[in-house]
């Protein structure tokens, strides 16, 4: 009887061991490898729908506290640091509050000068060449479809990225000329006439160099929200399957 106590013991000590391993290697993994995030808004339309799953590499741009859970103080800055390049997705902490994850393209780095002028983007004085393309067909909330204009745009180190233009003369499409500061970037959303990004300076601003949290590599789901999490047998319909384990980072 007591062998079979201690047996049952040592498979129960067994369990917790490996759960707790477990969880450790996710947490390294998560920590200095790859977490993954969802895209709950339409900032990155036509990029990245509503419902994408992906995965954001945490060493590309080195670590800094928000790397780790919980955004642990364990480094002041960052380390083994490289800078983002123009076009990549990044996702980031807002730095009003530090907390909330926001994703974004890049597109001034420290230094440029970025302006917007009647919906066109500047950098350094230059304009970024846009080029119109077949119309994006937008569902509202209440499932009402419009096309809306389509640009391919090209930043000046050759990355190429869908945008849309919903509004004609919308609020952002012509601000003041940004100075990027050092150690700080700048960042749009695709979808310019629907994005809180670094236009607007009490949303979201310059974003500091230690508020980086990783690049989007990868979708590997994504769902167009027509079945809830408990009704299984929708999902194979609500699945995305064209959008499975696309590509973003160039």
């Amino acid at each position: 009887m007591k062998r079979s106590r201690d047996k049952e013991k040592g498979s129960i000590g067994e369990t917790i061991r490996t759960v707790v391993y477990a969880v450790l290697i996710a947490m390294v993994i998560r920590t200095f490898a790859y977490e993954p995030f969802n895209i709950p808004t339409e900032s990155m339309l036509p990029t990245l729908l509503v419902g994408d799953y992906l995965f954001v590499s945490k060493y590309s741009y080195g670590y800094s506290r928000h790397s780790f859970p919980w955004s642990l103080p364990v480094v002041n800055e960052r380390v083994l640091e490289r800078q983002p390049k123009r076009g990549d997705i990044a996702v980031f902490k807002l730095p009003s509050d530090n907390s909330t994850d926001y994703i974004k393209r890049i597109v001034g780095l420290p230094g440029d000068r970025v302006q917007m002028r009647d919906g066109e983007v500047y950098i350094n004085g230059t304009r970024v060449p846009k080029v119109r393309t077949d119309d994006y067909i937008y569902a509202d909330s209440v499932g009402r479809r419009f096309r809306v204009p389509r640009y391919l745009e090209t930043l000046p180190n050759g990355i190429r990225h869908e945008t849309l233009d919903l509004i004609p003369q919308a609020e952002h499409d012509n601000t003041r000329e940004f100075v990027v500061p050092e150690r700080h970037y700048f960042a749009m959303g695709d979808n310019r006439d629907n994005s809180l990004d670094s236009r607007v300076g009490g949303g979201v601003g310059m974003i500091p160099a230690r508020n980086l949290v990783g690049r989007a590599e990868f979708l590997f789901f994504s769902t167009d929200g027509t079945a809830r999490l408990w009704e299984v047998w929708r999902w194979p319909f609500a699945i995305r399957y064209e959008r499975l384990f696309v590509r973003l980072s160039h």
